[in-house]
């Protein structure tokens, strides 16, 4: 399986460029439904999710991981797979998965 819960990869040098990103910042440039994930995590009741990111957005992930954990409470991975659309689940055991996408409007 492709996944990691960046709470063990701290040291890699890319997740030290990921930490870089502000969340603020990642809001005011993308459209990403934040709060709606919060509500759709309370709502369900999960206890893990797996995020499923574009390449163009990887380099946020860990800013998500972190802001996600802090207001649901929940255990959040990320997926460093490949994904081809909303059809390519990848099988980790998560109980709920996030998929992202990245188009220009």
């Amino acid at each position: 399986m492709i996944f990691m819960n960046p709470k063990f990869f701290k040291g890699f040098l890319f997740l030290f460029f990921m930490e870089r990103y502000s969340i603020e910042k990642l809001e005011r440039d993308y459209e990403l439904e934040l709060g709606r994930i919060v509500s759709e995590i309370e709502k369900s009741g999960v206890e893990s999710v797996l995020l499923q990111l574009p390449d163009g957005l990887k380099p946020w992930g860990l800013s998500l991981v972190e802001y996600l954990e802090g207001k649901s409470k929940v255990s959040v991975m990320i997926w460093l797979g490949d994904c081809f659309g909303a059809c390519d689940l990848p099988d980790s055991g998560c109980d709920l998965v996030v998929q992202f996408g990245h188009s220009e409007w």
